[in-house]
């Protein structure tokens, strides 16, 4: 099956066919300077909510007082606070954080000149249950925290008077997620004016077929009268052709929406891939004869990919793996409300061990992340549900989805349809209702057919749980989807290929050992897999006091694990070595089997991997690399070199312990071209900062993240170090939370110290403004040090 792709996000203007970059740039100011003033002024309205902890009956009324409340900025998320209770309602699926009502009140003005436009409000995300009131209106109840939304302000809006919009946020009913959700307005908002003539919200649709570019969008007429409108398109790129075109004028009658389409061929075009992820801009304007009335701009990507029965997945032509990793929506210490650079920070760590894709377990993302995945070049698995009609939870999403699901499917659908990063849709995660073969099969039907009607260029797919036991490859659930994805298992959904050997396979979820790379690798038709999980997350504890999962790659902090070197030696091109030492477990069963904890619990919580240099006895060396041979070395000594084993095992020696300094060197065609040390740790004699940016804007998304060692007197990072870390900053800027890799840690993340765990600890800075932000560090008995920050203006 091959699909067309998708760019992204496309609309445009009338220009001749062909410009040159340098005119359209000349034309595309001239209409700036011309006529921005009457297109749609979307504002801004994250600043200055003020918010109540409780729940307030009457709330919603504009004259109630709410002087005593807490004023906030959105994005926020008031669960993060905690405190961490093993008597929260969440329990240990909501990593016994608190759950709750949650009130938000804002008050504006709209302008006394906007008084003939229309006026929407557009959430991102509200945890959840959310209700939202304009001047004690109500506008309307979302119950999906992950979904986002627009209202309709205009009818009840005081044009240049006061107004209050107030939103009551209800995530009581507990336990009501397998994972830490957040609370509250965690997303952005904006506020929307427009011309009652406008684009109708994310109906703007462009799609590629050999380097054609078709684009639809619908203009919707809110006004009293029939309207005649026509449309402008132009698509602007990196590549060296500009296109550009616009529709006859058409009426729009009253109350009405009508559709505008238009193909445009572009020559030459630079293809968005994984390794050159290239974006164009496309514009669409709405004109009544010469005056401008809506616009939109947005960046998109050509590219063409397909899933085939035979050989996997294919990307402009490649074929190669995904290499996928799934992922909650948490920023650990930062909860939901998480600042951008957050995940920038983490997909950049991701991709460096080779990680080329994104599963949204189970739900859909901000829209800003989807963009950062369109930019650094991910592909990504568009996730919806968790659950459908049967629960996980008493008050998970099953008590919605008969009345929601197809509206929260189609609304997603509608919003990301144009990043050119999304490579499928996956309509649930190990769903309940499968053993009942029709229900599940009645409900697969209208989710797929939602997610074709709204965008028929991309597959649907499915995490399936132990299909074999329900019967999906028999009972005909499995062949409903346009790609089959199964978790775990690898050689059933191997074996059901093999029965049938038309099905596309994924694996929507896998585990990180060996056993579960090879039938990937070695296997044509299976498409690539999606690791469980990519990065430590909040929740998913089966038992205090633990209160994270920790089956990543990365902890909660972006640290990368052991574990995670032997991906990079399986899926990196770029040569690397690295080295641990592994341990038999504790003889205590974990609480949780995936969870890795360092010597201080490791009665309680194994870990068997260990990246230092302090042992006792012999132990057990275990070497990844991707090169031809390693050779390894203590204190300059070799102890053997080792080829490349085709099973992709691990290299191992048995090294009797002595102190010094443990080398690894991989070799390619007889040259060293990556190498590895452990050296032997002293006592702890100093902290050491480093800040992973050196300049910072006073933008809401843009954060430092400043890592605190305990080193001994050489430099060398001390694994058992568990001193109490001081922070103190100087300077227009914050610390907005700290945090170590411990899962079992209650320590406040609003705070100014934190425990180190395995010898560091972060804090994450925030600036307020321009000027030099000095953080310093300080530990009982250590040297401390500081580091410096520039703020710089946005």
């Amino acid at each position: 099956m091959k699909l067309s792709a998708p760019l992204l996000r496309g609309i445009s203007l009338p220009v001749p066919a062909i410009l040159s970059a340098e005119k359209f740039l000349v034309f595309a100011l001239f209409f700036l300077i011309a006529a921005v003033a009457h297109a749609a002024d979307t504002r801004p309205f994250d600043a200055d909510w003020r918010f109540l902890k409780s729940d307030a009956p009457g709330a919603e009324a504009p004259a109630f007082d709410d002087a005593a409340w807490r004023t906030v900025n959105v994005p926020h998320d008031w669960s993060i606070e905690g405190p961490f209770d093993s008597k929260n309602a969440t329990a240990g699926a909501g990593a016994f954080l608190p759950a709750g009502v949650g009130w938000y009140r804002k008050h504006f003005t709209v302008p006394a000149a906007d008084a003939s436009k229309r006026v929407f409000i557009d959430f991102d995300g509200v945890m959840a249950n959310s209700d939202v009131w304009i001047n004690g209106a109500h506008l309307g109840k979302r119950p999906y925290g992950y979904v986002s939304f627009r209202y309709d302000l205009t009818d009840h809006v005081l044009f240049g008077k006061p107004n209050i919009i107030a939103v009551r946020a209800d995530n009581s009913a507990q336990p009501a997620s397998r994972w830490y959700t957040g609370a509250g307005i965690y997303r952005h908002v904006r506020l929307v004016v427009a011309n009652p003539v406008h684009l109708e919200q994310w109906s703007t649709f462009v799609t590629t077929q050999d380097r054609s570019v078709h684009i639809a969008t619908s203009v919707v007429n809110q006004s009293r009268a029939d309207r005649a409108v026509s449309v402008s398109i132009v698509l602007a790129g990196p590549g060296p052709r500009i296109a550009g075109n616009g529709t006859p004028e058409e009426s729009v009658p009253a109350g009405a929406s009508v559709e505008f389409t238009r193909d445009i061929k572009v020559n030459s075009a630079d293809l968005w891939n994984l390794d050159h992820p290239a974006l164009y801009t496309a514009t669409v304007k709405v004109f009544e004869g010469s005056t401008l009335l809506d616009e939109e701009t947005v960046h998109f990507g050509i590219r063409d990919f397909k899933f085939d029965a035979a050989t996997g997945f294919w990307l402009n032509g490649k074929n190669f793996k995904i290499k996928g990793i799934g992922l909650h929506a948490d920023g650990g210490a930062m909860g939901a409300a998480i600042p951008l650079r957050v995940w920038e920070r983490r997909l950049e760590r991701l991709k460096e061990l080779g990680v080329n894709a994104i599963r949204t377990a189970h739900n859909p993302v901000a829209p800003e992340f989807l963009d950062l995945c369109d930019r650094m070049g991910f592909l990504v698995m568009d996730e919806m549900f968790d659950c459908w009609t049967i629960a996980k939870n008493p008050a998970d999403y099953h008590l919605y989805f008969r009345d929601w699901s197809h509206r929260d499917t189609a609304d997603t659908v509608r919003r990301d349809r144009n990043h050119p990063s999304i490579v499928a849709y996956s309509a649930g995660n190990e769903i309940r209702d499968t053993p009942n073969a029709e229900l599940a099969k009645s409900i697969l039907k209208g989710l797929v057919e939602v997610f074709h009607a709204n965008d028929p260029t991309r597959p649907v797919t499915q995490a399936l749980f132990r299909p074999n036991v329900s019967h999906d490859y028999d009972n005909g659930l499995a062949d409903l989807l346009d790609v089959i994805g199964q978790n775990y298992r690898e050689n059933e959904i191997l074996a059901a290929h093999e029965a049938k050997p038309t099905r596309r396979i994924l694996g929507t979820e896998n585990t990180q050992g060996r056993a579960n790379w090879l039938p990937l690798r070695d296997n044509a038709a299976y498409s690539g897999q999606f690791l469980w999980s990519g990065i430590d997350y909040l929740g998913e504890s089966r038992a205090w006091p633990v209160v994270a999962a920790g089956s990543g790659l990365l902890d909660r902090t972006g640290g990368f694990k052991p574990i995670a070197y032997e991906r990079q030696s399986w899926w990196s091109e770029k040569p690397m070595v690295y080295m641990a030492r592994r341990v038999a477990p504790a003889r205590a069963v974990p609480i949780d089997p995936g969870y890795e904890a360092g010597p201080a619990t490791a009665v309680r919580f194994p870990q068997t991997l260990f990246s230092d240099w302090n042992a006792t006895g012999t132990p057990d060396v275990e070497v990844y690399s991707n090169c031809e041979e390693v050779e390894l070395l203590l204190n300059g000594k070799s102890l053997g070199v080792k080829p490349l084993p085709a099973d992709a095992s691990p290299r191992n020696w048995r090294v009797p312990f002595e102190p010094g300094t443990l080398k690894a060197l991989g070799r390619n065609k007889g040259q060293t071209v990556a190498t590895y040390e452990l050296r032997t740790a002293g006592k702890p004699a100093k902290v050491v900062l480093t800040a992973d940016r050196g300049r910072l804007t006073g933008d809401w998304d843009d954060v430092s993240f400043v890592t605190a060692t305990v080193v001994d007197a050489n430099g060398v990072m001390v694994p058992n170090a568990d001193r109490l870390i001081s922070f103190k900053l100087s300077g227009p800027g914050a610390i907005a939370a700290v945090d170590s890799a411990d899962n079992a840690s209650h320590e406040p993340f609003q705070a100014a110290e934190r425990k180190v765990y395995q010898g560091w600890c972060v804090a994450v800075v925030k600036a307020s403004g321009a000027g030099r932000i000095t953080m310093s560090a300080s530990a009982p008995g250590l040297a401390g040090s500081s580091v410096t920050i520039e703020g710089v203006k946005k």
